[in-house]
């Protein structure tokens, strides 16, 4: 069947359901779908691939600021833990996302194939990964917690106040590690509403729990900055017993047996080449915003402040985009699995123009609304000055950055990994670090150099990464 003739069969409904057009979709994507992405109309497929994972950030971000919120009333000492800490887990998310990108990859292309027990046998494989890395840096974290905190810089006062904040999260990167694998799986198999409903109840128990155990209210101990850790542990170790429950269901698109609890060397291999380079994708992703960071901070506080302030309410008006480019990703990889590359690229084109209007949408708000939106945040009029210049010049690049986005998990819905990497290398190493250093300091145009290097960079990956994903090799990436 053609997916011309594949459109027009489900065109009917659309008309004559008056449920079954915007509002239908998105409660069926709360609500949960077990419909075949692989065939039907491709623009209600990816609305309700995407609303499940847009929320699902939402509520990350949430928690986040909940976070920082209570722990900051223990005072900067405590807030210092949580900030050196969270630097060590940056490895532990890395190789959290990395290994995301090839389990995603892999389920979905199975799921594409119809070949249920291949996903499954991918989803476990990975699993076993994440368990096997989680026991080494565990171990790790809770012998060297009070060394690690000392070579990040810590106070004594901090090493001895700290410690065991540090052990508990480094010590239960398990449930990090596991619960990015588990939502992977899902995400993969199409399952989006499940992976939400996952970390909507490990980050609900989170922030209900955090304040209980940091004060001590009620009937619980009073942990201090530790109980923040043990808060985010048990909550976060809460969604993954969910989300390993959802696995063990018979009704699941992926739905691990007894059987399939053997390791398989062969597809953890491949998988581990998937996610390597997966890996370093993010890696170079994450460690080029350090060397502008380091660019900025010769130019005083001030400056690193209104650059600090802009790129968080940055990363906040993203997240959408991230449900979009995560939905994108499924669709490629199940269509491939369905041999019909047409329909994984047309999904593609037709998320990054919605990821265009919206973050389009978002630029012209950023842009005419700056002064208001960064004076919600600091009254200096120095930061403020610096943070509104940074999220102007920023935001105007949006709509190429909806672009690159999409495209970018697109290759690594594909299992083409290697191309945003290498993309990620060149675009934000050899170009964006280079050229902010040459306008803000060889053409002294100061932090301004600096926000301008981060727009054009992140307009050259976009433009980059379409004549990539025209040459169309990503089409043919055996998984």
């Amino acid at each position: 069947m053609s997916e011309s003739t594949e459109a027009a069969l489900g065109a009917p409904a659309a008309r004559h359901n008056p449920g079954d057009g915007t509002w239908g979709a998105v409660r069926e994507a709360l609500r949960g779908s077990h419909r075949d992405y692989t065939q039907g109309p491709i623009g209600r497929a990816i609305l309700v691939l995407a609303i499940p994972m847009v929320l699902e950030m939402v509520m990350e971000s949430v928690f986040v600021v909940c976070d920082v919120f209570f722990v900051s009333k223990l005072g900067p000492d405590a807030v210092a833990t949580v900030g050196l800490t969270e630097s060590m887990l940056a490895i532990v998310y890395t190789l959290a996302m990395g290994l995301s990108i090839g389990v995603t990859a892999t389920v979905a292309r199975r799921t594409g194939e119809h070949d249920s027990d291949g996903a499954t046998r991918a989803a476990v494989q990975g699993i076993a990964l994440g368990l096997l890395v989680a026991v080494v840096l565990g171990v790790a974290g809770v012998l060297l917690a009070p060394t690690l905190l000392a070579l990040m810089g810590a106070s004594p006062h901090v090493v001895e106040s700290g410690s065991g904040f540090t052990r508990v999260m480094l010590g239960g990167n398990a449930t990090i590690l596991l619960l990015f694998l588990i939502n992977a799986i899902f995400r993969g198999a199409g399952d989006a509403a499940v992976a939400m409903r996952t970390l909507w109840l490990a980050n609900g128990i989170n922030i209900l729990l955090g304040p209980c155990l940091i004060f001590g209210l009620g009937p619980f101990p009073e942990l201090g900055v530790t109980g923040a850790a043990v808060a985010t542990t048990i909550g976060r170790g809460t969604g993954v017993l969910f989300g390993a429950s959802q696995l063990l269901r018979r009704s699941s698109r992926v739905h691990v047996r007894r059987a399939h609890l053997r390791l398989d060397p062969a597809l953890m291999l491949r998988l581990v080449r998937l996610s390597g380079s997966g890996t370093l994708q993010v890696l170079i992703g994450t460690a080029s915003w350090i060397g502008l960071v380091r660019i900025l901070a010769g130019f005083g506080s001030e400056a690193l402040a209104g650059y600090t302030i802009a790129i968080r309410v940055v990363l906040f008006a993203l997240l959408p985009s991230w449900g979009l480019s995560n939905a994108a990703a499924t669709m490629v990889g199940q269509a491939l699995g369905a041999r019909k590359p047409d329909r994984a690229e047309r999904a593609v084109w037709m998320a990054a123009w919605y990821n265009m209007y919206f973050l389009g949408a978002v630029s012209i708000v950023f842009v005419l609304g700056a002064p208001a939106i960064i004076g919600l945040f600091t009254h200096d009029p120095a930061v403020l000055g610096y943070g509104i210049d940074a999220l102007r010049v920023v935001a105007a690049g949006f709509v190429f950055y909806a672009y690159g986005m999409v495209l970018a998990q697109s290759f690594n819905g594909a299992g083409d990994t290697w191309t945003p990497t290498l993309l990620n290398l060149f675009a934000f190493w050899l170009w964006e670090i280079p050229l902010a250093y040459a306008l803000a300091l060889v053409f002294r145009l100061g932090p301004h150099g600096v926000f301008l290097a981060i727009a054009i960079a992140f307009s050259t990956f976009a433009l980059l990464a379409v004549m990539m994903f025209k040459r169309g090799r990503w089409k043919r990436k055996m998984v």
